[in-house]
Parts: structure tokens; C-alpha cells; sequence
């Protein structure tokens, strides 16, 4: 019966399901989307990761653009990251349809973009909030850098401005999605194991919230 009712679930769904991973550089959002790829079956996009492949290729009309953005730890016009984003999903062989976007949205700007261009396609299932001091985020990404990273905003002054720039820009988008009740706060301090761990757990809650949700949307 219940493998009945979860096939009937998932058969209404239309919809990518999006987890929003936000925290400040050096948080750990990558790590924590790393586990749960392999775990849960997610697809991992990261907005900056994106960003950064797009920069690299030699045939990219935004090449310079991004590059000049990530230098100086500014946000990158969010008509840009939303067209990415939506190619990956777009792209994507997932066979469950589930996305986890990494570093995104980042301010008012991005929120307001992703609303207009992505809102209609998607169903966002909740944020996941790597909380975690600037003083060990830096410590992480100039270590991070030290062991030949490749990226070139993972220095100090770079990390101020991005770390400002969260504060500043970040931090109020986090604030919208918890006033929703859509925010997940998770100990960024804490060593990865212990962080995945207690993300687990709202995994798997989610899993049955989306579940029951979608036997509610059936039976009516």
C-alpha cells in the first residue's frame, strides 16, 4: 500500500525541487553538498562554480564581466547566474529531479531575478543555512588557497570583501526565507561529519513533508 501511495506521489510531480545552500565563504556549503549528492541523490549546482566555468571559457560573452565581479567580491548580475543555473537543470540527466544550488541567491537582486525567471519552473523545498564564523571561514579559505585551490578571490583581502558583502547582501535574503519557515540552520563550526549528521536529519524530514504532501495533492 505505501509503495502504491509513493509511486501515485511521485507521478504528480512536475517540478525541479530546489534546496538553497547558503553560509558565508568558507562555511562548508560545498562539503555539505558533496555528502548529500552521494547519499540522497541530489544534483549539486553551484552558482559560483557556474560563474567560474562560464569565466573560463574562451568563447563566453560574460568572460570579463564575471571575472572583474569575482576579483573585487561583487555580485554578479543576476540575469547571468539565473540563465546557468536554468541551462543546468535544464541539461541535467537527474533522474529524480532534485537540485541542490549552492551559494544562490545571494541579495534582493538575485531573489527578485530568481522569482521573475525561475519561480513558475521550480518548487523551492527549504535553505540550508551553514552558519559559521568569519574568523574560521577565512581560516578555511586562506588554507584552502595555500593548497593550490585555483581560485583567485581565495585570498585576505578578497575574503573581506566577500565576507562583507554576505553580511551585507546575504544575511537579509536568509532572514526573508526564515520568516517563510523555509530556513535550516546547521553549526558550521562543527568538523564535517558533524555537520552532514545533523543535515541528514532535516533530510529525511523533508523527505516525508514533501511525501505527505504530494498523497494530500492527490487525493484532492
Amino acid at each position: 500500500m505505501l509503495s502504491s501511495l509513493r509511486a501515485l506521489a511521485m507521478s504528480t510531480v512536475d517540478k525541479p525541487k530546489v534546496l538553497f545552500v547558503l553560509g558565508g565563504p568558507g562555511a562548508g556549503k560545498g562539503t555539505v553538498c558533496k555528502n548529500i549528492i552521494e547519499k540522497h541523490g541530489y544534483v549539486h549546482l553551484s552558482a559560483g562554480d557556474l560563474l567560474r566555468e562560464e569565466r573560463a571559457d574562451p568563447g563566453s560573452q560574460y568572460g570579463e564581466l564575471i571575472e572583474s565581479h569575482i576579483s573585487n567580491g561583487t555580485i554578479v548580475p543576476v540575469e547571468i547566474t539565473c540563465s546557468l543555473l536554468d541551462r543546468a537543470m535544464q541539461t541535467s540527466k537527474s533522474p529524480n529531479n532534485k537540485f541542490l544550488i549552492d551559494g544562490f541567491p545571494r541579495n534582493q537582486d538575485n531573489l527578485q531575478g530568481w522569482n521573475q525567471q525561475m519561480s513558475n519552473n521550480v518548487y523551492v523545498d527549504g535553505v540550508l543555512f551553514i552558519e559559521c564564523s568569519e574568523k574560521t571561514c577565512t581560516t578555511r579559505c586562506l588554507h584552502r588557497g595555500a593548497k593550490g585551490s585555483g581560485r583567485s578571490d581565495d585570498n585576505l583581502e578578497s575574503l573581506k570583501k566577500r565576507h562583507q558583502t554576505y553580511v551585507k547582501d546575504t544575511m537579509p535574503i536568509i532572514e526573508h526565507y526564515r520568516k517563510l519557515g523555509l530556513v535550516y540552520t546547521f553549526n558550521g563550526e562543527q568538523n564535517p561529519i558533524a555537520v552532514f549528521g545533523d543535515v541528514e536529519k532535516t533530510l529525511h524530514q523533508l523527505g516525508w513533508k514533501n511525501f505527505m504532501l504530494e498523497i494530500r495533492r492527490y487525493i484532492s
